[in-house]
């Protein structure tokens, strides 16, 4: 059987397995929750969904990452921008999502809430 690595379709998910915190597996390393993916009617590859709490951890590592330093040394219009960004991605529906958030941000629980209700006051909700 060809490795994953060798296939044409794997170089195209890469990069969002990646950025999900996924992982590229064989299809014969399958689990029923894993996504096999097909080309020309043969399965090429299996990819292996993070746990939300671990997305959410990747998330946050990645945008340190395009930011260029730590989350909580951003100013607060910046952070305020990260929350509302976190919230479209659905990182506050994960458990312990914005006690996850505020510690990556260096602000309390309720500086978060105040973010997420002056943006949804904002927007009219």
């Amino acid at each position: 059987m060809t490795e994953p690595g060798d296939h044409p379709l794997v170089e195209a998910v890469k990069p969002l397995v990646d950025a999900m915190g996924a992982e590229i597996l064989r299809p014969d390393q399958a689990q029923p929750d894993d996504v096999v993916l097909s080309w020309d009617d043969a399965e090429v590859l299996a990819v292996r969904l993070p746990q939300l709490s671990d997305s959410l951890d990747h998330i946050l590592a990645a945008m340190e990452r395009r930011y260029g330093m730590p989350l909580s040394a951003l100013d607060r219009k910046v952070k305020q921008s990260v929350v509302r960004t976190l919230e479209a991605r659905g990182a506050f529906s994960v458990r312990h999502g914005v006690e996850t958030v505020a510690s990556a941000l260096g602000v309390s629980r309720f500086t978060v809430y105040n973010y997420l209700n002056r943006e949804n006051a904002a927007r009219g909700e």
